[in-house]
């Protein structure tokens, strides 16, 4: 049974990293010690070691025991046997790109699928899309792939952002770049603001957190969605 959780965002405005997902985090990965941390989307750059040592003191407050997958000798084997993973944000085309690579991503919907618990915030909550053409990351590198693992049956647009009202603007708002994307797709994307969470568990999948969430369906007007829902697309 997938039980699964892709947040907007690790941090909100005033507020610590991860913070406010710690009760969400405790719940999701009750009876785990250790949880495989995917530091591939590397935000501003970092290493992978500094970006897993940030996460890792989170995890340890939650009583959680966090390692960076890139010190594994094998990737794929580390993945089959981890018990739990967390996949942070960044950039989402170098996090595609790694995993593609690395032929990981096969690898981890395969875990997850069978029920290790995953959390992604940002870019680790766009792979958990159909694929990562709604991101709204600068493309740095070339992924072999925009697949990815496909764990809802839509796809997600991270940090959406409502046009500003009564602010004059004359350029692409994040509605007219999901609109452009479903000329060539006939995918649902689901324009998850800051602040909310997608919670899987099996086949159920909520809307959770204390905003609601914009769904835009093809040929469809968008309309809104009240966190505690059901997300039936």
């Amino acid at each position: 049974m997938k039980n699964v959780v892709l947040a907007s965002t690790s941090t909100l405005h005033g507020e610590t990293y991860l913070s406010y997902l710690l009760p969400v985090m405790k719940e999701l990965y009750a009876g785990i010690t250790e949880v495989i941390f995917i530091p591939y989307a590397r935000p501003g750059g970092i290493s992978h070691d500094e970006y897993t040592e940030k996460a890792a003191a989170v995890f340890a407050t939650a009583g959680l025991q966090l390692r960076g997958l890139h010190t594994f000798a094998d990737p794929a084997e580390a993945i089959r046997g981890g018990a739990a993973f967390f996949t942070g944000g960044g950039n989402t085309f170098l996090l595609v790109k790694q995993l593609h690579e690395q032929g990981l991503m096969h690898v981890l919907r395969g875990a997850v699928e069978k029920g290790a618990p995953y959390l992604g915030t940002s870019a680790g909550s766009n792979i958990g899309g159909v694929n990562m053409q709604t991101t709204n990351d600068m493309p740095i590198v070339y992924p072999p792939s925009f697949d990815t693992m496909g764990l809802i049956p839509f796809n997600l647009n991270p940090h959406y952002l409502d046009p500003i009202p009564d602010l004059p603007h004359m350029g692409e708002t994040r509605e007219t770049r999901i609109r452009e994307f479903q000329v060539q797709q006939d995918l649902p994307v689901l324009g998850l603001r800051e602040g909310s969470w997608i919670r899987v568990k099996g086949d159920r999948i909520t809307l959770e957190g204390s905003v609601a969430a914009r769904i835009f369906e093809k040929d469809k007007a968008a309309y809104e969605l009240e966190p505690g829902n059901d997300i039936q697309l």
